[in-house]
């Protein structure tokens, strides 16, 4: 097929600071890049790129970006969202996203140099902020690149199966550096940034934020957001809004050419594959999902946490959003004409994956990453046409197999959940707060650049962590698609958390002679929903129960000689916040009370991991 694109034919030209009017009067400003020859604006209508963002619509990478395009005729418009930078309005994180971007496209569509076909694109939150004005269904929109955005945020990004992602709390500190309110004081703005880069190590410590106990309470609505997230546990009117909610909105949502970009490690990977998987299925237009072993926004990066995956494991993302932009806002035969509707990365598949690419310090490019290695694959569908969803059994004793547990093999094991000295995080799929939590593929075992961490033993020598295994691998066995946790537990508490950690154990080598465990995929569920997100129910204590939950998505390939393995515990601190056991009010209580947690693995209560193999 001969491939056809846009070409760098233009000059450009910027208006900067167009108040583009919302529903309710307030201005959103926005920076339009125009095609232009002989220093003015191209005669003609050109299709509009929209990309709406709360970090500045004129920071350099976007105004890069905006130039690119129009330099191949698109209009590109950068817009500050409501209350960030120069637009008006107040700010509440993702709120009035949907109202906005639809008011916005239907402005671009409308102008006299448009093509009447909008286009967006976007990253993280503006990438979820996509997703939101499309359940409006504007007319005008016509295509889409939501890349790591949300489709739900209480399911599985501002909160987990009930417990909270802290990451958002540390996120807003970030968020107020820079607020209108601190860029017009000089000394809230360095009160910010001093607890932001020097104290929030010890703020995180002392989590869940207090009202009014921290600089927030200077920012009415950015400490009020806080607080609402950290305390707001039930899945109610709060949480099913537009702007965090996009998932109850999908018949509403607009029937348009979708582009869903994803990483393996980014804290989006479960929303951007059941994203895909629901609109595919509920619309006519083409759907696709592009899914990498990356962390978040790191496309053109070949390497998640400790884990190198070879050079190819990166794409060039201006080029690709060109070809998808060329096809459905031109008509162009880009190479996205003939792309198929999944693209995924399948990681592990090193030609030596217990080779050290290279020491700290030695000049090597990616210095002590291990070369898990992969390769991109092409499918029709998500999750794989023919995946085998195999149950794997916890075992008495440790196991981890296919065969279901037997009478007389051991039918529990329990521990003791300490609420004040909880299992530190290590890695996984994560985002905007590095400082604190570093996301991607890490060695389980402990480090000093980890907080929480007390010593350098792997995790599961604690003894609030049981690992269940298989034996080694007598040959590789690929886990691709979504993965669901069955587990039966009960508690001496009213009210606890239980976490499932599926990891890929490598054997002993000459560079690791203890071997490696790097996470691969894990979730958290809030016992207290374990019915039900509207109506949470406190336990009985001792009483078993079944908790389902899903893990995020993954693609990796167990090679032979490794081994799975399921860690499970009741704590993944500070990524969640910890569960005080008490049954108390969320985000709020701080009585913490030790549980006695019992994990069931016999044959009449058989916990057991859903893995999709291939």
């Amino acid at each position: 097929m001969q491939y056809e694109g846009s070409s760098q034919q233009y000059d450009v030209v910027a208006e900067t600071n167009v108040m583009v009017p919302a529903r309710d009067g307030v201005g959103l400003a926005t920076d339009l890049y125009f095609p232009a020859e002989g220093g003015r604006r191209a005669e003609g209508r050109f299709p509009v790129v929209l990309v709406r963002t709360p970090y500045d619509k004129a920071a350099p990478k976007g105004a890069l970006d905006a130039r690119f395009l129009a330099r191949r005729g698109y209009v590109c418009a950068m817009q500050d969202v409501r209350g960030r930078f120069a637009s008006e309005g107040e700010w509440y994180a993702f709120a009035k996203e949907a109202p906005d971007g639809y008011d916005t496209v239907e402005w671009l569509g409308t102008q006299p140099w448009s093509s009447g076909k909008v286009g967006t694109m976007g990253d993280s939150y503006a990438g979820s902020d996509q997703a939101a004005l499309a359940t409006l269904d504007p007319p005008r929109l016509a295509t889409m690149i939501v890349a790591v955005g949300a489709s739900n945020y209480y399911h599985s990004s501002m909160r987990q199966n009930g417990a909270v992602e802290q990451r958002f709390l540390v996120y807003v500190f970030r968020m107020a550096a820079t607020s209108k309110e601190a860029e017009a004081d000089a000394g809230l703005k360095a009160e910010i940034v001093k607890t932001y880069t020097e104290r929030m190590d010890d703020l995180v410590r002392q989590f869940p934020l207090r009202e009014g106990a921290t600089v927030l309470r200077r920012l009415p609505s950015y400490e009020r957001w806080a607080i609402d997230i950290q305390t707001r546990g039930d899945y109610d009117d709060y949480w099913k809004q537009r702007g965090y909610a996009m998932s109850e909105y999908y018949e509403e949502h607009a029937d348009v050419p979708t582009l869903y970009l994803g990483g393996w490690y980014d804290s989006y990977a479960r929303n951007t594959c059941e994203s895909y998987a629901a609109l595919s299925r509920a619309k006519e237009s083409r759907q696709h999902l592009l899914m990498g072993p990356w962390t978040h926004g790191r496309y053109e990066t070949p390497h998640s946490g400790d884990f190198y995956f070879g050079i190819d494991a990166q794409i060039n993302y201006m080029d690709s959003k060109l070809a998808w932009f060329d096809h459905h806002l031109k008509g162009l035969a880009s190479e996205a004409a003939s792309w198929k509707p999944v693209r995924i990365f399948t990681m592990g598949t090193g030609q030596d994956d217990r080779a050290v690419l290279g020491a700290p310090g030695d000049g090597s490019e990616y210095p002590g990453r291990v070369e898990h290695g992969g390769f991109w694959r092409e499918a029709s569908d998500w999750p794989l046409p023919g995946t085998s969803f195999t149950p794997f059994y916890l075992r008495g004793g440790g196991g981890l197999s296919p065969e279901p547990p037997q009478a007389g093999e051991g039918e529990s094991t329990s521990y003791t959940y300490d609420p004040s000295n909880p299992v530190p995080t290590m890695g996984g799929g994560l985002s905007a707060a590095d400082m604190v939590l570093k996301p991607g593929a890490f060695d389980q075992r402990g480090r000093a650049d980890f907080i929480g961490c007390k010593d350098e033993l792997p995790l599961n020598t604690r003894r609030d962590v049981l690992s269940f295994q298989t034996g080694i691998l007598e040959r590789d066995t690929e886990v691709t698609g979504p993965v669901e946790m069955r587990l039966w537990a009960s508690s001496s508490a009213v009210d606890t958390d239980f976490t499932a950690k599926l990891i890929d154990v490598y054997p002993p080598s000459d560079n690791f002679p203890d071997g490696l465990a790097f996470n691969i995929t894990d979730s958290i569920i809030r016992a207290r929903y374990r019915n039900g997100w509207e109506s949470p129910e406190l336990l009985e204590p001792g009483e078993a129960c079944e908790l389902v939950f899903q893990l995020y998505p993954t693609s990796n390939v167990f090679r032979e000689g490794h081994r799975i393995r399921l860690d499970v515990s009741s704590s993944n601190w500070p990524r969640f916040d910890v569960n005080p056991n008490t049954g108390g009010p969320l985000g709020i209580d701080r009585t913490y009370v030790k549980a006695t947690q019992t994990i069931h693995h016999g044959p009449a209560l058989p916990s057991r991991v859903i893995l999709p193999l291939q």
